[in-house]
């Protein structure tokens, strides 16, 4: 799977924000909990739907949306 197979949007679901594979967990609540000290071993346990792909693309989706945003910001200067 890529992470565009995983992270997926829907307009009635969590007001169209970016989920995991349809559910209605987002990927600002892993961000969310992985930079609150939670381990990904820990956000497994407490969902066990998710996987550890779903994380890993939580991660690579935030940070092509970080470069994405940086090379606009450079680019307007």
């Amino acid at each position: 799977m890529t992470t565009t197979d995983i992270i997926t949007i829907e307009p009635g679901k969590r007001s169209g924000k970016h989920c995991i594979r349809g559910m209605r967990i987002t990927v600002y609540d892993i961000l969310e909990y992985l930079a609150a000290g939670m381990t990904q071993a820990e956000i497994l346990e407490d969902f066990s739907e998710l996987t550890s792909e779903d994380i890993k693309a939580c991660l690579a989706f935030a940070a092509a949306r970080e470069k994405s945003s940086w090379s606009l910001m450079i680019h307007n200067l």
